[in-house]
């Protein structure tokens, strides 16, 4: 009877070790699965986000401006300068396409928390492509093109209020998180998007355009006076209109240029910060950094980026 019970009790082991082995391999097996999952959905997270995550500062100068060309030498020393006496220690990378600037700026606005200006508090942003219709009865916004899209035609008032959608609805959600990491995650996901990331940089050239066609009316009827950067603007032979602005510049921007340092004044202008751009390849000189828009006003808001050549351009970060 013993060597029976014996006998079955072996048996009982033996499979009860099969059965731990095999889900202990089951297991272990599962655990790689999902690490080699995890590591590839953060892969391609990283590829798709247009604003990479940081990285220190001089071992980006290092890879990057290798070599002993007089280029090179300047711009590690404008690295080192940025290091030293300007206490930033990391970059975050900008993808290098024509909306790069906007990116720059709006990613910051977006991941500081920065509210709206105190003009679209007052004026709903939905209203602008109607009002610029109708109201100003400017017919040719129907030749603006939506960047690499190059799109006009009768659809362009219906796409440019999607546009205005959402950004204000971003804005709006990302502004009212008070979580810095939660609205850093929000940042993250929304700027890996690139179909949502171009309607916001949409809506950013057509709320320039509304503005510059807004100061052109004021010139014109000799009203309020006008911040000095549209004298600049429209003293251009390229923008000396709203009409030529539009088909000279803003059509074109994210499809073959990006904008040039008055649009960018513009650009600080209405979001009421002041963009402060340290500029490597204008180093020991005075325009190293300069501030956008020259005129601000104290309250403003201050963002920074930099550039190596004015065309794409980084976020620097600083540490204490």
């Amino acid at each position: 009877m013993w060597q029976k019970v014996k006998v079955q009790l072996m048996l009982s082991m033996s499979f009860l070790t099969a059965v731990f082995w095999y889900c202990r391999r089951l297991y272990s097996f599962l655990a790689q699965l999902l690490k080699r999952w995890s590591n590839y959905l953060q892969r391609q997270l990283i590829r798709n986000l247009s604003v990479l995550p940081e990285v220190d500062l001089l071992g980006y100068s290092a890879r990057e401006w290798k070599g002993e060309t007089k280029q090179a030498k300047q711009m590690r020393e404008a690295y080192e300068e940025l290091f030293r006496s300007c206490h930033i220690k990391y970059l975050r990378q900008v993808r290098r396409d024509n909306y790069s600037v906007i990116r720059a700026v709006l990613f910051q606005i977006f991941s500081q928390g920065i509210p709206f200006p105190s003009w679209m508090k007052e004026r709903d942003i939905l209203k602008l492509p109607e009002k610029l219709l109708y109201s100003q009865g400017c017919n040719w916004i129907q030749q603006y093109s939506f960047g690499p899209e190059r799109y006009t035609g009768p659809n362009a008032f219906g796409k440019l209020r999607k546009c205005m959608e959402a950004l204000k609805t971003n804005w709006a959600e990302i502004s009212a998180t008070r979580d810095h990491e939660e609205r850093g995650s929000m940042c993250n996901t929304l700027f890996s998007d690139e179909s949502k990331e171009y309607k916001l940089y949409e809506a950013i050239k057509f709320i320039m355009l509304y503005e510059v066609v807004e100061a052109y009316e004021q010139i014109k009827s000799r009203g309020k006076p006008v911040h000095n950067l549209f004298n600049l603007l429209f003293d251009r032979d390229s923008s000396s209109d709203p009409l030529s602005f539009m088909m000279n510049h803003l059509n074109s921007i994210g499809d073959s240029i990006c904008l040039d340092q008055v649009e960018l004044s513009l650009l600080g202008y209405l979001f009421e910060v002041k963009i402060r751009v340290y500029r490597l390849h204008r180093f020991n000189t005075e325009e190293f950094q300069v501030k956008y828009p020259a005129e601000y006003r104290r309250e403003w808001n201050e963002i920074a980026l930099l550039t190596e050549d004015d065309h794409y351009y980084h976020i620097p970060l600083f540490r204490t």
